[in-house]
């Protein structure tokens, strides 16, 4: 399996085991998956998901907790939030640039590895 394949499956593996109402950035995925320069990739990946995935994409954010922006005049952004604010998740508009943001010290979620999440999940 080549890196990239690698990775795309590990950042699907990771998103699954991130909590409800809780998120966690594209770099701390790459991080988790063992490639910690590759956080676009993570972005990548995700955007290249299905509408129907079972993979909670919205759960990951810009390492400042904000919902990065596509090109598509926010309408993305504008599902992201909607599907956050469903999980519990507080995401606070700000002034002046209208950009999405989450505290990531409240909903945060930054083990600092997959051996932390297994102990915690058993």
């Amino acid at each position: 399996m080549s890196d990239i394949a690698d990775l795309t499956a590990k950042t699907y593996e990771i998103t699954r085991l991130i909590p409800h109402g809780r998120v966690t950035s594209y770099g701390h995925i790459a991080k988790l998956a063992g490639y910690p320069k590759y956080s676009r990739h993570v972005g990548n990946a995700l955007k290249a998901l299905p509408p129907n995935t079972d993979i909670p994409w919205q759960r990951v954010i810009n390492s400042k907790g904000l919902i990065s922006p596509r090109a598509d005049l926010g309408l993305g952004v504008a599902r992201q939030k909607d599907r956050l604010e469903n999980e519990g998740i507080q995401v606070d508009t700000l002034v002046g640039n209208g950009g999405e943001k989450v505290d990531l010290r409240l909903f945060g979620w930054f083990p600092e590895s997959l051996d932390e999440v297994d102990q915690v999940d058993q």
